[in-house]
């Protein structure tokens, strides 16, 4: 059914010259600055000319400490003697401009904006170009809309916390288990997003929730209580490792701390994490904000403090310098008066919030005479911009099994049954800290576009707690050339503060899948539309099944990439990004339990550690396709330069055999690998091409091997494509040890390139050391 609101943007487009659909940019005020309004436009902070942190002296000069105070929250109060709007920093852009935030609305000439897959299954496209180009779309319609007046300049995502644990029910959020392709989403999107000309932003990008945050709800631990206990080595070589690629490579403006305590301490007052990280070692340009309510959590649920404003004192002394929440607006000013801070920590904290203001062009004056200035109502929602929308959906969802039956035929299969409890949902498909949609396409309806389709939802809602329809689904299947069942989760089974208890299909689903796999006449394909992994072992072993589809939660147009891939108008080229485990895991591993490496009777977690059974492996996914590689050129030696000003005045010994990244010469050539990818099958397809490595054996800080790179290419059928793979040892051979130094192991690694292996004997190169 098409989207009420989709139809009011359409009619706005048709009829833009009415008064209703005009552009209001011109009509918004300024935020500050008004070049009309005398008593303010000649302050210094208003000149343009002068520089930025000249600007913000002056204006944090001006203001009154009750003042300042309030600026320290996210609902920051208006200043009209300085002729200051009041600002709500809280606005949301997980995979499109969202009404979660209070800082955005719907309405008018905006009913609805762009609304991308959820970010794990974009995240399964391995596509960085593709993540840039969606956040430069999102910041778009977020211009457009700030515009208008229906929203913020400054946007709390991306989500890059690690998807450790599968029944975390915000994994849904996250680019998947693995760092480095966390970290690789974390810089493209915010760089999209962000849209850099110099010091000036179009949108402020946050990276969140900074660290070690991946349990909401599980078990009666909630995150409001939980100590995360993290071994340095894991903190540095996973936890933190997207949250320092955001800072370092996407020059994020804003990261935001986490409810949860970090071995003992809230992230939100751990000047180590803060200050001493985030700041001091990545560089943050730009504020720190805490998530909703964590400061004052801290004091009334954690009870890290005797008293409020010791709470309030401690985030601030530690790099806290927004509060999402009134905490601060509250506490503030007692502990100044108790001499527990001092108004300069105030100034400090309203420096970087105000500069990231000033970097948006907030203190610029008109906003119409700004970049960005023209983006209106006709920029959101464009025929572009939802191409594009579906194109990431096409890109993102993965073929896990197919025995042939896959691509459907027009011809063959005319008439398909589509069952399941996701056959014809919209709203679903979008996941959460999601806004409108411009439209929705549903399965069936995508479907429907290339056959007749007969209709059965088999379960009124994804908990299919009763099989009383399910005849009726059998029936449908009998009489169909082909079955597709759309089955799965929703927001009810996963969500924020809504973690799973296991990983099996909610209620019925399975007996639903295993009964219409029977009944069905033709060949039955199974869908499955969710964030994190399920356990459908059942399926990957039943021949009746013959083809197994993963969508996540691919977004407005979600149904017709669906349809796309099942009737091979797309070649699917998407890859997991998570492990998918079977159930009896989840029995073994404690969602408390931090812990990424194996030991005892621990499993370990993630590809990079865990040894044990799986359902479908990180990095799997299908195609309609083969593809076959060569090494072109492989280098079988390289040496790790050793620095000769670190070590020309002192003694030098290799410790456990391996070299510490810092004493080596990380500025030295990279190594060029040469691939040749070749589709030998008989139709075009995309191949992403993983590259891992695996340290020398026997190194006790080692994991299994770890993900160093991809790249995505299309590839013609019959033709071949060459991929120049760069290697370092500091960037890709390195690992972390126990105490969270990285090093590069010494000796014979291997790296996984495709279905290849190869061996590389690594050396330190000890010339100009004097023993």
């Amino acid at each position: 059914m098409p989207n009420p609101s989709s139809l009011l943007f359409s009619l706005c487009l048709l009829i833009a010259a009415a008064a209703v659909c005009i552009s209001p940019v011109e009509s918004r005020p300024p935020f500050a600055c008004d070049p009309r309004d005398g008593l303010t436009r000649s302050l210094r902070f208003c000149r343009v000319n002068l520089p930025l942190h000249v600007r913000v002296r002056d204006l944090i000069g001006r203001l009154t400490l009750p003042e300042k105070i309030r600026l320290l929250v996210n609902n920051a109060i208006a200043v009209p003697r300085l002729g200051i709007q009041g600002y709500e920093w809280w606005s949301e852009a997980l995979h499109g401009v969202s009404d979660v935030g209070p800082g955005t609305k719907f309405g008018g000439a905006f009913p609805g904006a762009t609304s991308f897959p959820q970010v794990i299954t974009t995240a399964a496209s391995f596509n960085e170009s593709l993540w840039e180009q969606i956040g430069r779309v999102v910041s778009d319609e977020a211009r457009a809309m700030y515009n208008g007046g229906m929203a913020g300049l400054t946007y709390w995502s991306p989500n890059v916390n690690i998807f450790r644990d599968p029944r975390w029910g915000r994994g849904q959020e996250t680019p998947g288990e693995d760092p480095v392709l966390a970290g690789k989403y974390a810089a493209r999107y915010v760089r999209g997003l962000q849209s850099p000309t110099g010091t000036r932003l179009k949108v402020a990008a946050c990276c969140k929730h900074y660290t070690a945050y991946d349990i909401d709800n599980w078990n009666g631990v909630d995150r409001y209580h939980f100590n995360a206990r993290v071994s340095k080595q894991d903190l540095t070589d996973t936890y933190d490792v997207p949250f320092k690629a955001c800072v370092v490579e996407g020059k994020v403006a804003s990261v935001m701390c986490s409810y949860n305590q970090v071995n003992g301490k809230p992230t939100c007052a751990d000047p180590d994490l803060l200050k001493g990280t985030i700041r001091g070692q990545w560089g943050l340009a730009g504020y720190i904000v805490s998530d909703c309510d964590s400061v004052g959590v801290m004091y009334d649920t954690q009870h890290y403090t005797a008293t409020p404003e010791e709470s309030a004192a401690d985030a601030i002394k530690a790099g806290l310098d927004l509060d999402c929440g009134p905490f601060l607006a509250i506490h503030t000013d007692m502990a100044v008066r108790r001499g527990l801070i001092s108004e300069t920590d105030v100034d400090l904290a309203l420096a970087n919030t105000i500069t990231v203001q000033m970097r948006l062009g907030m203190f610029d004056g008109e906003p119409s005479a700004q970049p960005y200035g023209n983006l209106g109502p006709r920029d959101v929602c464009t025929s572009s911009h939802q191409q594009l929308a579906l194109e990431a959906a096409r890109q993102g969802i993965v073929l896990l099994k197919n025995s042939g039956s896959l691509p459907l035929s027009t011809t063959r299969h005319r008439t398909v049954a589509v069952i399941g409890p996701n056959s014809d949902v919209t709203v679903t498909m979008i996941g959460n800290y999601a806004g409108v949609a411009c439209g929705y396409t549903s399965p069936l309806q995508g479907i429907a576009r290339y056959a007749r389709t007969v209709h059965q939802a088999g379960c009124s809602d994804v908990a299919c707690g009763t099989n009383n329809q399910f005849g009726l689904a059998e029936a449908a299947a009998r009489n169909a050339d082909a079955t597709v069942l759309v089955m799965g989760l929703d927001q009810s089974i996963e969500a924020e503060f809504r973690d799973r208890a296991g990983l099996l299909l909610p209620g019925l689903q399975q007996e639903l899948v295993s009964r219409v796999a029977r009944a069905s006449r033709g060949p039955t394909v199974l869908v499955l539309m969710s964030g994190g992994p399920i356990d459908v072992t059942f399926a990957k072993n039943d021949p009746r099944i013959n083809a197994i589809i993963w969508a996540g939660y691919p977004g407005q147009a979600g149904g017709t990439a669906i349809a796309d891939i099942l009737f091979g108008t797309t070649n699917p080229g998407g890859k997991l990004p998570m492990t998918w485990y079977p159930q009896d895991y989840v029995a073994k591993v404690p969602m408390t339990n931090m812990g990424m490496r194996a030991s005892g009777g621990y499993p370990g977690r993630t590809y990079r550690f865990y040894k044990g059974p799986v359902v479908f492996p990180f990095g799997h996914g299908l195609s309609y396709t083969t593809f076959r590689h060569t090494l072109a050129i492989a280098p079988t030696d390289l040496s790790v330069p050793l620095d000769t000003n670190l070590f020309a005045t002192r003694n030098y010994t290799l410790s456990s055999n391996a070299v510490r990244v810092k004493h080596a010469k990380c500025d030295s050539p990279w190594s060029l690998f040469h691939v040749d990818v070749e589709n030998t099958g008989n139709m075009d397809g995309t191949h992403t091409l993983l590259v891992f490595s695996s340290p020398p054996a026997g190194q006790k800080w080692s994991p299994n091997k770890q993900l160093i790179g991809f790249h995505r290419v299309h590839v013609i059928a019959g033709s071949k494509q060459r991929i120049k793979i760069n290697i370092h040892p500091c960037r890709h051979l390195s690992v972390v040890d126990e105490f969270g130094i990285r090093r590069i192991p010494i000796g014979s690694h291997s790296l996984h390139i495709g279905d290849l292996k190869h061996s590389i004997s690594l050396q330190a190169n000890l010339e100009g050391i004097k023993a």
